[in-house]
């Protein structure tokens, strides 16, 4: 199957939509139904572009500009219902491939997120802020290509980053990430929240994320550990 990819759709550079449902840990599943390693897998493939969508409108969205991107496209995203507005009836928007965005400024610590983790971790941005915190919230929307724009501005504004993805931390986001703060010379400490070199066994999905620590609190504790 990995063959597949390659052969018959990215170096012909076809026009191939891939959809990975069960993206991330699936809950009451157990070690064999999680869905950790594709962006590690597939990160390395040339032309294929992998999105990762922070909640339902954004999921419609990234369908839609897959079916006109002319190129191998994939999209990652979990089971179960998501999270955003309401988007029945609502114009579909063409998305700008390799583009995150800003959700929240800040000025203590920069939080860069990809897919739906990105829920969780805004709501851990605001409690940080009480806490004393600013943090400045991206969402990368794109695991390939990076948004190296967002990046520089990451790079040249914070010494102290925190990544989170809903996936294996060897070979994801969060080490390109910083492979590409080091490339550019950017003094950037980046703390990486994700799944780590183990397989995760059965649990509801708020079980393993904490047990994980990147639910909600675990990102809550890395944004407050950074004001050291």
């Amino acid at each position: 199957a990995y063959d597949q990819v390659l052969h018959d759709v990215c170096i012909q550079n076809l026009p191939v939509i891939f959809a990975l449902d069960r993206a991330g840990l699936v809950g009451e599943d157990g070690a064999t139904h999680h869905g950790v390693f594709d962006m590690a897998a597939f990160g390395a493939v040339p032309g294929l572009t992998i999105a990762a969508p922070m909640n339902e409108p954004e999921l419609r969205n990234m369908m839609y500009t897959a079916l006109g991107s002319g190129h191998p496209f994939m999209i990652r995203y979990p089971r179960g219902h998501g999270e955003g507005l309401p988007w029945r009836g609502e114009k579909f928007e063409t998305l700008p491939v390799g583009r995150g965005r800003r959700l929240r400024e800040g000025a203590d610590v920069a939080l860069l997120t990809v897919g739906t983790v990105g829920n969780a971790a805004a709501r851990a941005a605001g409690r940080a802020a009480a806490e004393g915190v600013s943090v400045a919230h991206y969402d990368l929307r794109f695991v390939k290509p990076l948004d190296e724009a967002l990046l520089d501005e990451v790079g040249r504004k914070f010494r102290r980053v925190v990544t989170v993805e809903d996936g294996s931390l060897r070979g994801g986001v969060g080490e390109a990430v910083a492979a590409f703060f080091n490339g550019r010379g950017y003094d950037v400490r980046v703390q990486r929240l994700g799944i780590g070199d183990e397989w995760v066994e059965h649990g509801t999905p708020g079980q393993l994320y904490a047990l994980c620590g990147y639910d909600e609190e675990g990102i809550l504790r890395a944004l407050l550990d950074t004001r050291a």
